[in-house]
């Protein structure tokens, strides 16, 4: 009879080396997110910015002693954040998914369909095109050819919910025809794009064929399923926590909420869908339920959006090296993808709005607004690396795209909604416009 071995404790040495770069990047993109912010940027910009100058990109070779004393090259220690980070990022799609209005899809049906899927489908084919002509120097050796495309197609036809709503509301659009319709169509982008990732990430660690696909596809349905099915179960313990929170200021929905996003995730990525998915849909059972009170989730909120998501972009621009762009293959590949990635989408939302029969400069102000990628493309990069379907090259290639695609949204957005007038009915609404969660949210949103 064998006896259980105790728990290793953590060491000293460890303990401080993790608090330290745990410190290190919550203070950098604390401040260079802020920075960003006051320069009119989003602050996502500033917190990768945090994680490329601590990173090999600048750190790494400016002093590479110091370097290795703040991030020894070791995977147990760094893992040590990272758990951190995953921790927040899981929170931070929960949030985003509770905040998803499905009753505002619903209401403009077909054409947000139109739009989403025809801004999703083209910049996905030229993803699965650049992808196939990739030169294989800038695929991993592991990683199987057909998933590598599927991640890049994905990461090409992905929008950002957080950054078009903190836009939207920036420059007051929220209450006009085409803000409604960016933020329904971005919701079925959302949607759509994490369910695709579970399926894709799914095929990379089973194989891309057809019985594993069909598996994924299969997970993927019940996971829906059973969301369905728990809204009621949600209800009821939501509402019970409610009535338990008493003066307490929401402290047990908080509790609830945390759990169930977690063990959403937990479950997800037992049935070998991404962590992010079980979260993403926990949240748009959470906030579509009808029993949460979406102002006793504004500590939680301050929490993730102040320290944990902050974290988790850091070390996303951590593992960017930028010194791979002096590579002529690499940076040729990084404008290809941005080129394909920025056309791509203003193409397929300028056809789905056309054939709404929408007018031109309504199809461009969709185009410019559903362009931004911001943290679903940060997420996708950081998964592919993860997975080792993608290679640094490539998923530094990624990150720019978000970053850049999240920069231009807004002085795009601006000119094109120049050339709309504003309609009678969209200055009564702007009179009595109530903000959805989503619109409140926009100010700290990623």
């Amino acid at each position: 009879m064998s006896v259980s071995q105790p728990i290793p404790l953590i060491e000293s040495v460890d303990l401080r080396t993790f608090l330290i770069q745990l410190t290190l990047l919550a203070v950098s993109a604390l401040l260079l997110g802020r920075l960003t912010q006051r320069l009119g940027l989003t602050s996502i910009v500033g917190e990768l910015s945090a994680g490329v100058l601590l990173g090999p990109s600048v750190l790494g070779n400016l002093a590479p002693a110091l370097s290795g004393w703040l991030f020894p090259p070791d995977p147990a220690q760094f893992h040590m954040v990272e758990a951190v980070g995953q921790v927040g990022v899981l929170l931070l799609v929960g949030i985003t998914g509770a905040h998803i209005d499905l009753s505002l899809v619903r209401r403009r049906g077909a054409t947000v369909a139109r739009v989403s899927l025809a801004g999703m489908l083209i910049p996905a084919g030229l993803g699965v095109a650049i992808g196939l002509a990739i030169p294989a120097s800038l695929v991993p050796e592991t990683a199987d050819r057909g998933a590598f495309v599927l991640f890049l197609a994905v990461a090409m036809a992905v929008s950002a919910i957080p950054v078009i709503a903190k836009t939207l509301t920036e420059l007051r659009l929220v209450h006009r025809n085409v803000g409604q319709l960016i933020l329904c169509a971005v919701t079925v982008d959302d949607i759509i794009g994490w369910a695709t990732l579970s399926v894709v990430s799914a095929m990379a660690t089973t194989g891309v064929r057809a019985g594993n696909i069909a598996l994924s596809i299969g997970s993927l349905l019940g996971v829906l399923v059973a969301a369905m099915l728990l809204r009621p179960v949600f209800r009821g313990l939501l509402r019970r926590a409610g009535r338990a929170d008493g003066a307490e200021e929401g402290r047990v929905t908080i509790a609830v909420v945390v759990i169930l996003v977690l063990l959403a995730g937990a479950l997800t990525q037992a049935v070998k869908l991404e962590a992010v998915f079980g979260a993403f849909i926990c949240g748009i059972v959470i906030g579509n339920c009808g029993a949460l009170s979406y102002a006793k989730l504004a500590p939680l909120r301050a929490t993730v959006m102040a320290f944990l998501a902050p974290l988790f972009f850091s070390l996303a621009g951590l593992r960017m090296d930028l010194t791979a762009l002096v590579r002529p293959v690499v940076l040729v590949t990084g404008l290809i993808v941005l080129a394909a990635a920025i056309l791509g989408k203003f193409a397929g939302a300028y056809l789905g709005a056309r054939l709404s029969r929408l007018g031109h400069w309504e199809g461009l102000a969709l185009g410019a607004g559903m362009n931004a990628r911001g943290v679903i493309e940060v997420i996708i990069a950081m998964v592919g690396l993860r997975l080792g379907v993608l290679s640094v090259e490539v998923y530094t290639i990624i990150i720019l795209v978000a970053m850049v695609t999240s920069l231009m949204a807004p002085p795009l957005l601006r000119r094109t909604m120049a050339g709309l007038e504003q309609t009678a009915e969209e200055r009564l609404r702007a009179q009595t416009f109530d903000d959805r969660p989503l619109a409140h949210d926009a100010d700290g949103a990623r």
